[in-house]
């Protein structure tokens, strides 16, 4: 008798729902997310500002957060007095000084301090292109902040934070059920 082990490409319907997000937000015009993005970029930069000092000279450069599995990418570019989170098509050329890239909750874990980075790396579930000085220089800033940045961005969203927070722990909660089932 052979077992098998699950993989992301099972069909099941925890993960037809985990694929949801790529199908539902394909159609959405970008500019719809700018607001919010802009919001999540101006919250974190006034409740976190140690993290702009703890990236030092990294501070205001370009990174590109890739969600594979969403239709778009992240153009992240932090600084305390003007933080930029916007959203692009993948085909655009953002010129960044580097390239962060895995699936939607590996990169949301992650920052949230649940998933080491280093681990999804040399297992291959995280990809980096371009300065890894940089890349190291804003992963040691996440994992230097006291609590969760994760919560901090849910609180960017004020009277729908609880609704977010909720949205956030289901979508957290399904992964663990489909990596344990």
């Amino acid at each position: 008798m052979t077992t098998r082990l699950r993989t992301d490409t099972d069909s099941s319907t925890p993960s037809r729902f985990l694929d949801a997000p790529r199908w539902l937000l394909a159609p959405v015009p970008l500019f719809f997310l700018q607001p919010i993005l802009g919001r999540i970029g101006e919250h974190v930069a006034k409740s976190r500002p140690e993290l702009f000092t703890r990236l030092g000279h990294h501070a205001g450069k370009r990174f590109v957060i890739d969600p594979i599995d969403l239709p778009f990418v992240l153009l992240l570019i932090p600084d305390v007095k003007k933080t930029q989170l916007t959203a692009h098509r993948r085909y655009e050329d953002l010129r960044p000084v580097a390239r962060i890239a895995g699936t939607f909750l590996n990169l949301l874990d992650m920052i949230a301090g649940s998933l080491d980075g280093d681990a999804l790396f040399f297992n291959r579930q995280l990809r980096i292109v371009g300065d890894v000085e940089a890349v190291v220089a804003l992963r040691n800033a996440l994992d230097d902040c006291e609590g969760s940045v994760v919560d901090t961005i849910v609180s960017a969203f004020g009277p729908l934070s609880g609704p977010v927070a909720m949205a956030v722990t289901a979508l957290r909660a399904m992964r663990t059920d489909r990596r344990h089932g």
